[in-house]
């Protein structure tokens, strides 16, 4: 047999069954159709975004630059052009709220005095018990598990985002509040997102229990829902824009399967 007439009846052999094989694929899929989940979804509802930085329509405003009337102890903290200085003392919101999305903007104080965490410090108490740190750690040492960000002595920020001292900067808290047995036991862990200016710093982080200074975390068990505390460190942070969106996850419905039923089981 002449090889030049064989080569191209064997290429040719080749392509009409690969041709064959992709037909036979289309047709499966046609056969087939499209695959759903079967779930059956609510609309989500709409919400308007509202400006660069908020607040959404959803969102529960805490802070708006005019008083601090949503909170208890912000008669004693400067409230003049739109910010509220910290000062004589921490403020907790009069709402309590579980899982969350929180936006918190807030600027250390232009002059530098200090350094360490004697420097624009204080902090964000997701529940009055999960802190976020609040310090000015533009070219500031310090322990990292302290520093700007911090899910305070827990977690370091992945990086420094901080801002130079006196500029505003943005917190946006993602927040999952900790679950908790019926006998005190932690069910599902508390965890935190955390954006500082922009920048994901904290990544789902699962803490291992509440903020303190003197020993290590440890979870207590809590209601499902309880308020916000911004602290007061003797320094005179400035905030302005601060609100808060309750998150609530959206449910969808499957269909009953034969023989099994969409009414989940209660758990012993």
């Amino acid at each position: 047999m002449d090889s030049s007439y064989s080569v191209p009846r064997r290429l040719r052999r080749v392509l009409m069954f690969l041709i064959v094989l992709a037909l036979c694929g289309l047709l499966g899929i046609a056969i087939a159709g499209e695959w759903k989940s079967g779930i059956v979804w609510p609309e989500p509802p709409v919400v308007d975004p509202g400006p660069v930085g908020g607040p959404p329509s959803d969102a529960v405003v805490l802070f708006d630059g005019k008083d601090l009337s949503q909170w208890h102890g912000g008669q004693k903290w400067l409230v003049r052009d739109g910010v509220a200085t910290a000062r004589g003392g921490g403020i907790t919101t009069k709402q309590s709220f579980g899982d969350c999305q929180l936006h918190v903007e807030w600027a250390s104080p232009s002059k530098v005095t200090g350094d360490g965490q004697d420097r624009g410090n204080s902090g964000i108490y997701m529940m009055g018990k999960y802190e976020v740190q609040i310090l000015d750690s533009y070219d500031n040492e310090t322990y990292f598990d302290g520093q700007a960000g911090a899910i305070y002595k827990q977690s370091p920020p992945m990086v420094n985002a901080c801002r130079p001292p006196g500029q505003w900067q943005t917190f946006d808290i993602i927040f999952r509040a900790p679950r908790f047995a019926a006998d005190g036991t932690v069910k599902q862990p508390a965890a935190m997102t955390v954006l500082h200016n922009g920048v994901v710093i904290q990544n789902h982080f699962e803490l291992t229990g509440s903020t303190f200074w003197h020993k290590p975390p440890v979870y207590e068990p809590h209601a499902a829902k309880l308020p916000l505390h911004i602290q007061f460190h003797g320094n005179p942070v400035r905030f302005r824009n601060i609100w808060v969106r309750p998150l609530v996850p959206i449910v969808g419905k499957k269909p009953n399967e034969p023989g099994k039923s969409t009414t989940p089981k209660e758990t012993p």
